[in-house]
């Protein structure tokens, strides 16, 4: 099982391939997405072709995935940023094993050696662990490993092989062991929603800057699979999508993945904190089921026009590509390409991280048929998650719970709370699957689950909402009598706002008052800024801090604070502040939007808070 590949590993130069566990399919049953090792460790000499000085570290180093007792660690290592030659000359063009292939294509095709080590110390002097592994073009120059002890801060980095070419160094941190208690708080940032042609990502170097958390929860949409014009322009800035055409092949998600991790400040997110990431609908394609998405389906003309390339081959290619690039490990392996996965941070909380876009979705919103949608979401038959998901999710769930496990943190792509948008609801969210949602509600209540936090991302905007199955609950939003939970939705890393991303400030502010009216669980709503928010999570409570980005058109460290929200434990509602209420932006039920707002001096270069 590949996770199990992370554990230390014999001597030996099959280990050494083994240590790069890119080289293994992400699922067992999709054997194809894995790289022959035995071809590549043929293709090894016994002096490496390449200079040591001719490669570089392109795009840094990241950690993620953290367990008590491991991480994974990743880099790469090639001779240029591009990936052109990825998955090319070893694909099947050349038998590897004839005598007659040329020194250049054995050269090209070569693996790198590359060293790694990690220690509690910065100098590293005090190694905890270290190895060797060999990666190459077959999986984009791409390399992971490690084991290590719970819930300490580690560094690392990599070099090649018997030489000084190092890579940055690198920090992360393991999680609390199971059954133990946890240092508190233990600080979250959760983002979602990062679009290259709209903007930088400021939001993600915010909390570098600040070191403000421990973990990074990554709720998807890391990229956007469209090409320039389609969705962003991104010509002002200088940051066209490469390849600039809507992504199919394996090469397309490699290299725009590849392009968006050139972003400094995505950049240095990936290099101190350790990341917990998921995947939404657009690191494979738009308003994406289990059988196809908006703009592919298995049809004849669909096929035709992505170039050759079927819904699978697409998932595979954009699956593949994810696994190589993303810090992340495959839990069981006995599933069809499987990312929801479970961590256990002591007897503090479990976050569990559900796949509610990719994994076993039936028909979504696909845009030429909403009404359809409308008429069957509450259907009893829908599900986000397919059965299996579901199961393991409610089961999870009631663990947790038996355990004593303070609380319950749920990482999904979508709304989970009703919407009501005058009288319509996107049926892309959890609005469109009713009874899914109904299913959730009734294990909460009837297993009586306390303490529960769902996060959110896809929308583009923030949300903050009781969780409550209205007409089956009696609910009161003065007190939050009657809620099972609480859910924190959190607004674009740079995707535009979904109202229009040149809405006005007062006019967002507008709209957010009337969603905030029709909804009576729904407390705090912003569609004005960009942004992210962090949790504190305590024994006692669980607090969330939203932040705003004023611009994403230059690359900058601004943010406003724009609200804050506690859970008291055994509340499983929010809490009503005494006092009235203050926002500093967007609409708060009973309380008050102050009206923070920056402007830009060019004359100075400053940025100035104004009160409106």
């Amino acid at each position: 099982m590949k996770h199990a590949l992370i554990l230390s590993l014999a001597g030996g130069a099959l280990a050494s391939f083994t240590g790069n566990i890119n080289y293994f399919s992400p699922s067992l049953h999709h054997p194809e997405l894995g790289v022959s090792i035995r071809k590549v460790a043929a293709r090894t000499y016994a002096k490496s072709p390449w200079d040591p000085k001719a490669l570089n570290f392109t795009h840094g180093v990241a950690s993620g995935d953290p367990y008590e007792d491991s991480v994974i660690l990743w880099t790469r290592i090639a001779p240029s940023s591009d990936n052109d030659k990825s998955n090319v000359t070893v694909s099947g063009h050349v038998d590897l094993y004839s005598h007659e292939v040329d020194d250049y294509v054995k050269a090209s095709t070569a693996p790198v050696c590359v060293e790694w080590k990690i220690s509690t110390a910065k100098n590293l002097k005090s190694v905890a662990d270290s190895g060797t592994a060999y990666t190459s073009s077959d999986v984009d120059f791409t390399i992971e490993a490690k084991k290590l002890k719970p819930f300490t801060t580690y560094y690392y980095q990599f070099n090649v092989c018997n030489s000084n070419n190092t890579s940055p160094l690198g920090r992360t941190k393991t999680i609390p062991a199971k059954d133990g208690k946890a240092s508190v708080p233990i600080k979250l940032a959760v983002y979602s929603c990062s679009n290259y042609p709209f903007g930088f990502f400021n939001a993600y170097g915010n909390t570098v800057r600040k070191d403000s958390v421990d973990y990074v929860i990554h709720l998807g949409d890391y990229i956007y699979e469209y090409k320039n014009g389609d969705y962003g322009w991104g010509d002002a800035y200088g940051r066209v999508p490469q390849p600039d055409h809507e992504i199919h092949t394996l090469y397309d998600y490699r290299k725009r993945i590849a392009q968006y991790r050139t972003d400094l400040d995505l950049y240095a997110s990936h290099q101190q904190f350790p990341w917990i990431p998921v995947w939404d609908d657009h690191e494979v394609a738009d308003n994406t089921w289990k059988a196809g998405s908006a703009h592919l389906n298995n049809s004849e003309d669909s096929f035709l026009n992505a170039g050759g390339i079927s819904v699978d081959q697409r998932k595979m290619n954009a699956v593949r590509a994810y696994f190589e690039w993303m810090p992340i490990r495959q839990v069981e392996m006995d599933d069809n390409l499987r990312i929801w996965r479970n961590f256990q941070f002591g007897d503090l909380f479990d976050l569990m991280m559900l796949d509610t876009r990719q994994y076993d979705r039936d028909i979504t919103d696909l845009y030429w048929n909403t009404e359809y949608t409308k008429a069957i979401s509450d259907d009893a038959s829908r599900s986000l998650m397919g059965p299996r998901q579901e199961q393991w999710f409610y089961r999870m769930l009631r663990e947790s719970s038996r355990r004593g496990t303070a609380w319950r943190i749920v990482g999904n792509q979508i709304i989970f709370s009703r919407m009501n948008q005058g009288g319509s609801f996107n049926t892309d969210a959890w609005d469109g699957y009713q009874a899914n949602r109904n299913r959730t509600f009734a294990n909460l209540y009837d297993h009586k689950i306390n303490n529960t936090v769902f996060l959110a991302g896809d929308s583009h905007a923030s949300w903050v909402s009781d969780l409550v199955w209205l007409g089956e609950h009696e609910y009161d939003n003065a007190t939050g009598a009657g809620s099972v939970g609480v859910e924190f939705a959190g607004s674009a890393v740079s995707s535009p706002c979904p109202a229009g991303q040149n809405i006005t400030l007062a006019n967002a502010n507008t709209l957010s008052s009337g969603l905030v009216g029709l909804n009576r669980e729904l407390q705090w709503q912003d569609l004005y800024y960009r942004g992210y928010y962090e949790l504190s999570i305590g024994y006692d409570s669980l607090n969330a801090s939203f932040f705003g980005v004023p611009t994403t058109k230059t690359r900058n460290g601004y943010e406003i604070s724009l609200s804050n929200f506690t859970v008291l434990a055994g509340a499983n509602s929010l809490h009503r502040s005494v006092g009235e209420g203050v926002v500093e932006s967007g609409a708060l039920q009973g309380g008050k939007v102050v009206g923070t707002n920056l402007t830009h001096d060019t004359a100075s270069g400053k940025w100035f808070v104004f009160k409106e």
